[in-house]
């Protein structure tokens, strides 16, 4: 019989590099489209070739193109903003360079299909908020780009074949609402989640081990969050950890998991423990008086009742993913600030002896661990003092102790309800307020640390260098922050910062501007204060009279000059409001190009600190002002090429 023929040589190399270094499936080159098309156009166009082998998609190419009527798309000024393409039947790839580039994407969902290879690199989708890529078959690793997602709350990429470990970074997703991971095969640990937004949490059916980081977040969620996980072990999932599993590297006895407090996450840092040769700082017992201490005796019989108590954990959902989905979209569509701030409703108080924590906050420290904790005095403020107090359980806390001299004397009853409305204050942009405590005349605030100082001393720097005022982009980023979180406290409690300075503006993790000593001026006369003094709006500079949100609306915008000049308020000149525009141009000493934006902010700032109160904006039409001069500045950029990164 004769034998079959050989093929070529050459014939054989390809074929074995076909088989060697081609993705599977095969990835097809994206036929080419007319250019002149709108880039929207081609990006969709350019995701169809590659994921609809089907042809179920069905974009009209009739003359004139317009892709915000194809299927499942939502555009807003010709820009894509929604793109729902679940359950289309969808079995190609989602190919790089296909979808990535439109800028102006919310929600992208494309849940319900079969599609199948690597999730490409998503970082061009700078505006994306809502990310749904659950029950296809995509494989490879978590997707890189997703931690540079910054604005990203809603993620799931449940039920698919994703290996290797889950990133770290997506401690950085300071917004994330959701995030749901279950039936893959990832593997390694469980980051340290400690985002306060995160509300849904699934990580069930995968290959994860190691020690479950016990976090004030993660502790919240129920055992099945975490279910099908064999490796998985520790204090929040009820099983103890075997010091040989390989997570711990050694057969020493395991340490049981430190308790990690919201910066040390997101940083990425577990501090070790204080070295005095190191660091030779002054150890403050934060009792303060000999009456605390003496009160710390007769609670230490609560203790053992304290421990028993269980944790407040956020039931897992049990609707099925689709409506899950749905409605997890709808609850991103309510989140906008605009006209639809959360109500404060029944705010759940829970107490450790004295120590009460705020909005059902996981009482995962005492007041017993508190005292004990070694502190660092950050600065004296308006009505007490700062400090940095690193606990036994090397979990970071900011805690304030009110100066009894300053404030004025409240009952217990009318302090503890103050508290309560101030502690259920939640948004990006405030430094959350998480237990508090009062024995006698000794008040303690404890609060989230933010690493970063405040915006004074970014501003103003240390005395050895010279104050120069912020680039542009920095001061509109800052605005714009500030100008929210003042809206938020407006519109949710009908409470008032009070107080608001550039020192009270602190920098987060991210560099993100969050207020602080917000809503305390009801417990303390400012006016005494002279760093405070050039921020008090003219009807409130008598002590008698309490601030208004008219008042921080005027502080607000003594803050705005600060940003643009560089200046502190005691060194602004008394000008008319025609000479503040000249003013501000000079002390900036700018290169040129700037003028629209510069003229458009001093604006804001002379609005907002009129002299008559009436006459000022809300602090809600302030913050929409603000939104508008960096929807103009970016599209000016645009035009020109050039790139902003606020």
């Amino acid at each position: 019989m004769q034998k079959p023929r050989k093929p070529p040589l050459q014939l054989l190399s390809f074929l074995l590099s076909i088989t060697l270094f081609s993705p599977s499936p095969l990835i097809l080159a994206a036929p080419a489209f007319d250019s002149s098309l709108p880039s929207d156009s081609l990006q969709l166009l350019a995701f169809k070739s590659q994921a609809d082998l089907g042809n179920s998609l069905r974009f009209s190419l009739n003359k004139p193109v317009d892709h915000c009527h194809w299927q499942g798309v939502k555009c807003f000024q010709g820009k894509v903003v929604r793109l729902v393409l679940q359950g289309f039947g969808l079995a190609g790839v989602f190919g790089p360079n296909t979808l990535t580039r439109l800028d102006q994407l919310r929600v992208l969902s494309l849940q319900n299909n079969s599609l199948t290879g690597p999730i490409p690199n998503l970082s061009g989708l700078v505006n994306l908020k809502s990310l749904f890529l659950h029950h296809n078959s995509f494989s490879g690793y978590f997707p890189p780009s997703i931690p540079s997602l910054h604005r990203l709350r809603t993620l799931d990429l449940s039920y698919n074949n994703l290996t290797g470990p889950i990133l770290p970074g997506l401690t950085r997703l300071l917004r994330l609402y959701s995030l749901r991971l279950e039936w893959n095969r990832f593997n390694g640990t469980v980051p340290p989640l400690n985002q306060s937004s995160l509300h849904i949490f699934n990580v069930s059916r995968n290959s994860l081990t190691g020690a479950v980081p016990v976090t004030v977040i993660l502790s919240r969620f129920e055992t099945s969050s975490f279910s099908w996980n064999p490796g998985l072990c520790g204090e929040i999932i009820h099983k103890e950890c075997n010091s040989r599993l390989p997570f711990f590297g050694s057969s020493e006895a395991a340490s049981p998991p430190a308790v990690l407090g919201q910066n040390d996450l997101t940083q990425g840092v577990v501090l070790p423990p204080p070295s005095p040769k190191k660091h030779k700082r002054i150890t403050v017992i934060l009792g303060f008086s000999v009456g605390v201490l003496v009160l710390i005796g007769s609670l230490l019989c609560f203790v053992a009742a304290i421990k028993k108590q269980g944790k407040q954990r956020v039931p897992t959902p049990t609707m099925d993913s689709d409506s899950s989905a749905i409605a997890v979209m709808r609850v991103e569509e309510e989140k906008e600030l605009e006209g639809k701030v959360k109500k404060m409703e029944g705010i759940q108080v829970g107490k450790s002896g004295s120590l009460v924590f705020c909005t059902g906050e996981a009482q995962i420290y005492s007041l017993e661990q508190l005292m004990r904790a070694s502190a660092e005095m950050l600065g004296r403020g308006t009505i007490g003092t700062t400090y940095r107090a690193v606990l036994d359980n090397r979990m970071i806390v900011g805690v304030k102790r009110l100066d009894a001299g300053k404030t004025a004397i409240t009952s217990r009853e009318i302090f503890e309800q103050h508290m309560e409305s101030v502690g259920g204050l939640r948004h990006p942009n405030l430094v959350p307020l998480r237990a508090y405590f009062q024995a006698k005349e000794e008040r303690l605030l404890i609060y989230d640390y933010q690493p970063n100082g405040s915006v004074s001393s970014l501003i103003h720097g240390s005395r050895s260098t010279r104050a120069k005022p912020l680039h542009w982009t920095s001061c509109l980023k800052i605005a714009e922050e500030v100008a929210q979180g003042l809206a938020y406290i407006h519109q949710a409690s009908k409470l008032v910062h009070g107080n608001l300075k550039s020192s009270n503006v602190l920098l987060g993790t991210d560099f993100e501007a969050c207020l602080t000593d917000y809503c305390l001026a009801a417990l303390a006369d400012c006016s005494s204060d002279p760093d405070s003094a050039s921020y008090r709006a003219p009807e409130i500079r008598e002590s008698s009279i309490r601030a208004t949100s008219k008042s921080d609306v005027y502080a607000f915008g003594i803050l705005l000059l600060e940003l643009l000049t560089g200046k502190h308020p005691s060194q602004h000149p008394i000008l008319i409001p025609a000479d503040l525009p000249n003013w501000v141009r000079s002390v900036r000493e700018e290169d040129g190009g700037e003028e629209t934006w510069l003229a458009m902010l001093v604006e804001v700032a002379t609005a907002c600190s009129l002299t008559s109160p009436e006459q000022r904006p809300t602090m809600w039409e302030v913050f929409k002002m603000i939104q508008e001069i960096k929807k103009t500045v970016t599209m000016e950029a645009a035009s020109t090429g050039l790139s902003l990164s606020y």
